[in-house]
């Protein structure tokens, strides 16, 4: 039997994140007069992060973050960016970063629905696989929630594509295909108190506040908070989840000081908890079962609690120099009572599971500071960084497993509850330190039409590994690597330019295993290569984007009886994005990406210029917008996404099929009462296709989420 949900870690989250949505939500104007030093002090205007510009659709905001290199223009930054808006979250119903991501066309999802994790590909290669998140916070690893990111306290989701070790640092797990920057919710210049209730099938009921609001002289200071409480029955069987969320921003906007603290409470449970799929070595993968097919048994569980904080900031010495810092960290506790490592054995779709009971403790902390400098040299004008960052993570983990399970992917078996021992504590099992130098000027020439930034970092790594049983420490590695950056903006008009970048991506080299002559042997850190040129061009209605690109990154292989680093992926493709206004009634926002993955370099002749795991040909998005006429406030939405043939084995024998999935809604904007509200209803899977929609880096795959109602109901008071 599921273990009653009364029985929760957290039983009070619920009520505290609704008396702090009140708490929050009853300071009025009134109530901000009184605390104002002068009422009759004028309201300055103020500036307030991640309130962006966006485009003609209010899809994609035209600013992003370049990690170091602080926010930028979109055509300034010598990057493929996708900023993607909380606009385009509310209106796409998006859950968690999963959703907002499955529109990208260069990022695929490659996790399970109803999962444990959120996992992607970005340029065709993995990020967020593993027990360290690697999606950044405000521009910062090691702060945001370990495995699941809800929209509520999201303000826009960056992503930046290619490597960028000079600009964010080492990625906690070496991933190179891009970054994923989440921006939290700042206070907004108008006050705002949002009620939404949302339904999703099957049984699916939420609650979600959000309250904003500024005071002081001059509202310089701010409060924003989300509060969430999901819970029921979803579309998969058996299958229930409950999420709550807390998040609390608080901002200081003053003429020379700005500051902010975040501080993010998160709590999940879900009964019967999905897991990718093996397949066996050389076994043709059958085809897809439908969605609604759950093989997790219905005593199994999953729960984790995050407590992620960030406080950040800045200080502007004179009109040309600003200091600036940071810190924060999360704290992720996990229990996991389920199956694991399912694996498909045979064409019927048979296939066996091994029940554990699990427990996860991770650890993460981070700190930035550095300044931020601008002068002129002659006809040339520099925006200069120096930053030092620390990472530090901490794993532990212990399992007690239970007998072997027999099942079906088509018709799975129901077996009694093992009553498997849940583990005592979580012991160490490794420890991560990151620290780096960086420092990169970006050089404005003839009147911003030419720009060069030339930036390098210096990295260190540090990674201790430990014994499971006595705490002994086993291995430890500790290298240092360079990562440079060159990237150039040519602007011929003021609404298009011509970017070009070189930077690499840094990932923890490997220690030669104990079968290897040359075991415990230490290889510096993987150093990814990225070329790109493209062009951007912001046409008022439309922004759109063009980049072709190669990223190359190496790994290590056993050749014989010495391990050694002699193996690289190559991937090559071409990257189109546009988003904007088609006509007033009509916005789209559309991408495609093309994909030549190669594994260049190998130990084998089989795997010798095949196609890497999980890397398509081909990648397409379309999503469009059509405010109805006669019917004011009334818009059809829809979005179709595809995805290529993609590969599970090294050797290219087994694959799973190209897939389409369709997803309709309607969206109405009116008043009741007086009150802002809006109505959405979206139809997800419209079409109810039955595919295997990812597959990660170490070959599993992961079923389509099926056919999935979801409505929500907004009110402005």
């Amino acid at each position: 039997m599921p273990i009653p949900h009364s029985r929760l870690a957290l039983p009070h989250l619920t009520t505290r994140l609704i008396l702090a949505g009140l708490l929050v939500a009853s300071v009025t104007p009134q109530a901000i007069a009184q605390v104002t030093s002068d009422a009759s002090t004028p309201i300055a205007t103020v500036l307030v992060n991640g309130q962006a510009e966006a485009d003609a659709g209010g899809q994609i905001a035209k600013s992003a973050r370049a990690g170091m290199l602080g926010e930028k223009d979109l055509l300034d930054t010598p990057f493929s960016v996708n900023s993607y808006t909380s606009q385009r979250m509310l209106d796409q119903q998006a859950l968690t970063l999963a959703e907002v991501l499955g529109g990208d066309p260069s990022t695929r999802f490659t996790g399970q629905i109803g999962g444990v994790t959120d996992s992607f590909f970005i340029r065709g290669f993995p990020l967020n696989e593993g027990n360290l998140s690697e999606v950044a916070f405000d521009g910062v690893y090691g702060v945001s929630p370990n495995y699941h990111l809800f929209t509520e306290y999201l303000q826009s989701v960056e992503v930046l594509k290619g490597p960028a070790a000079l600009l964010y640092g080492m990625s906690p797990n070496g991933g190179v295909g891009g970054v994923v920057n989440a921006v939290p919710k700042r206070s907004l210049p108008r006050d705002l108190t949002r009620l939404t209730v949302d339904y999703g099938s099957s049984a699916q009921l939420g609650a979600a506040i959000d309250v904003s609001r500024r005071f002081g002289e001059e509202r310089r200071f701010g409060i924003r908070f989300n509060g969430l409480h999901r819970q029921g029955k979803t579309p998969l069987d058996h299958q229930r989840s409950r999420a709550e969320v807390a998040a609390v921003a608080l901002d200081y906007q003053g003429q020379r000081l700005r500051a902010s603290l975040d501080v993010i409470e998160q709590y999940q449970w879900i009964d019967a908890p999905t897991r990718p799929f093996l397949v066996a070595a050389r076994l043709p993968v059958p085809a897809a079962p439908d969605g609604r097919r759950n093989i997790a048994q219905s005593w199994g569980w999953w729960k984790s609690n995050d407590l992620a904080t960030l406080g950040k900031v800045e200080y502007d010495l004179n009109d040309n120099v600003t200091v600036f810092a940071d810190v924060g960290g999360t704290r992720s506790d996990v229990s996991r009572y389920s199956d694991q490592t399912p694996t498909i054995t045979s064409a019927a779709g048979d296939m066996t599971v091994t029940p554990m009971n699990w427990k996860f403790r991770v650890r993460r902390a981070s700190a930035d500071t550095g300044v931020r400098a601008r002068f002129r040299t002659g006809g040339i004008e520099h925006a200069l960084v120096v930053m030092g960052n620390v990472y530090q993570d901490e794993f532990g983990s212990v399992s007690n497993s239970g007998k072997l399970i027999s099942s079906n992917i088509y018709r799975p078996v129901a077996v009694p509850d093992p009553g498997i021992a849940a583990p005592v504590r979580a012991p160490k099992l490794s420890a991560s330190t990151l620290s780096s130098l960086a420092v990169a000027d970006t050089l404005d020439m003839l009147d911003q039409r030419v720009q060069l930034t030339l930036g390098v970092r210096r990295q260190l790594v540090e990674s201790k590994n430990y014994h499971a049983t006595t705490g002994a420490l086993t291995t430890r590695y500790k290298q240092g690597a360079l990562t440079p950056l060159a990237g150039i903006v040519v602007k011929p008009l003021r609404n298009v330019s011509l970017y070009a970048n070189y930077i690499e991506g840094l990932s923890k080299g490997d220690i030669a295993p104990n079968i290897a002559d040359n075991a415990g042997q230490v290889f510096a850190p993987y150093k990814s290569k990225q070329y790109e040129v493209g062009t951007k061009a912001d046409l008022g209605v439309v922004l759109a984007t063009l980049a072709v690109f190669q990223v190359s990154k190496p790994s290590g292989a056993l050749y014989g009886k010495v391990y050694s680093m002699d193996s690289e992926q190559r991937n090559r493709g071409l990257e189109l994005n546009l988003s904007g206004a088609a006509s007033k009634a009509v916005r789209l926002l559309a991408g495609i990406t093309l994909l030549d993955g190669r594994l260049v370099k190998t130990n084998s002749a089989a795997t010798m210029g095949k196609r890497p795991v999980g890397v398509p040909t081909s990648m397409a998005n379309l999503g469009g917008e059509w405010d109805l006429p006669y019917w004011p406030g009334l818009t059809a939405t829809g979005a179709v996404s595809y995805t290529s043939k993609q590969y599970v084995d090294q050797a290219n024998v087994q694959s799973v099929p190209s897939w389409t999935k369709v997803d309709l809604g309607l969206r109405y904007r009116t008043a009741i009462a007086g009150k802002a509200t809006t109505l959405r209803g979206g139809l997800m899977n419209a079409f109810d296709r039955h595919y295997w929609a990812g597959v990660a880096s170490y070959g599993t795959i992961s079923q389509s989420a099926p056919r999935t109602l979801q409505l929500s109901a907004a009110v402005d008071f």
